[in-house]
């Protein structure tokens, strides 16, 4: 790694400090300069270089409309690198901490610069880059977990047959939306994907999983607790999102479907990692009894979520 970076001018001093990152390999790169980098080395075979650039280009597309995103920067002309099979990319540090979705100026904070965010998103589609839907995010990562191991054999029956179920029911949630816009999205814009400013609101990192999806993909991960309280988080995320962009109600449907959907591609993500040797030392719960049980349990709750009527902030 130090010679892949070498190779492209840059002099690390040598120390690298291994950041959470589990799809890829990230690092903090501290250098002769004294200014530390940090380095992201691409999973091999997940995304093509003409996707990984797509990615690329949304972001600087971002960071050039003065939205506070991280990123890639350019050397040599590229933002994207090759050293013998290593592909990565490399970005500057950028300090925060944890944003505090429990504060309703936070809430409205986050929801303003997500609607710019989507404006910008809205105005060209991803061409490399695939969108989220039922088949990617549902009945794909089923079917993998079906065709190997991983589940306890007086598990698997019932846990199928639970996503199946829950997988009609995210039908049904999309069928009630009924004709949606997608857009460029963040895609995984949960609170570890945020650092905090103290002066300057929130910076958006990580777009790796940045894809074609309905707008509220990037909303419902701001929200928890019981119904009530979600209601008055959206309410508040709404407030600023669309002083910048118009939301659209019918996508409310979406949002206990979605969050299923996330549940069952998590675990066909592991399942898909488990040959890794990072994955069963970091989820070593991941093949438990328990675990299936948990699943089978959340998402149960899930497909009874998904009978209720939709949140409303209106």
């Amino acid at each position: 790694m130090l010679d892949a970076l070498e190779s492209i001018g840059l002099a690390p001093d040598g120390r690298l400090l291994a950041l959470n990152s589990y799809e890829n390999r990230v690092y903090q790169v501290f250098m002769d300069d004294g200014r530390p980098l940090i380095v992201k080395f691409y999973r091999a075979g997940r995304w093509s270089d003409a996707a990984i650039l797509e990615e690329h280009a949304f972001t600087t597309e971002l960071a050039e409309r003065e939205l506070p995103v991280v990123a890639p920067l350019a050397i040599n002309g590229a933002t994207l690198h090759h050293s013998g099979d290593l592909r990565f990319a490399v970005f500057p540090r950028q300090g925060g901490r944890a944003p505090e979705f429990d504060r309703a100026e936070t809430l409205e904070w986050m929801g303003r610069f997500l609607g710019r965010i989507h404006a910008v998103g809205a105005i060209a589609p991803f061409r490399e880059r695939p969108a989220l839907d039922i088949r990617s995010f549902g009945e794909e990562p089923r079917d993998f977990l079906r065709s190997g191991d991983f589940l306890p054999p007086e598990l698997s029956d019932v846990y199928f047959g639970v996503v199946d179920q829950a997988l009609d029911g995210v039908r049904h949630c999309f069928d009630r939306a009924g004709s949606f816009a997608t857009l460029r999205l963040h895609g995984d814009c949960h609170a570890g994907n945020v650092l905090w400013q103290e002066d300057g609101g929130p910076c958006f990192v990580d777009f790796d999983d940045a894809r074609m999806g309905p707008a509220v993909q990037d909303l419902w991960m701001l929200l928890s607790g019981e119904r009530a309280e979600q209601v008055r988080q959206l309410a508040d995320v709404l407030a600023g999102y669309e002083d910048f962009f118009e939301f659209d109600a019918r996508e409310l449907h979406l949002v206990e479907a979605l969050r299923t959907l996330r549940l069952i591609h998590y675990a066909g993500w592991l399942a898909r990692r488990w040959d890794d040797p990072a994955f069963p030392a970091a989820f070593p719960w991941f093949n438990t009894q328990r675990y299936w049980q948990d699943r089978i349990l959340e998402l149960r709750e899930q497909i009874a979520l998904m009978d209720e009527p939709p949140l409303w902030a209106g």
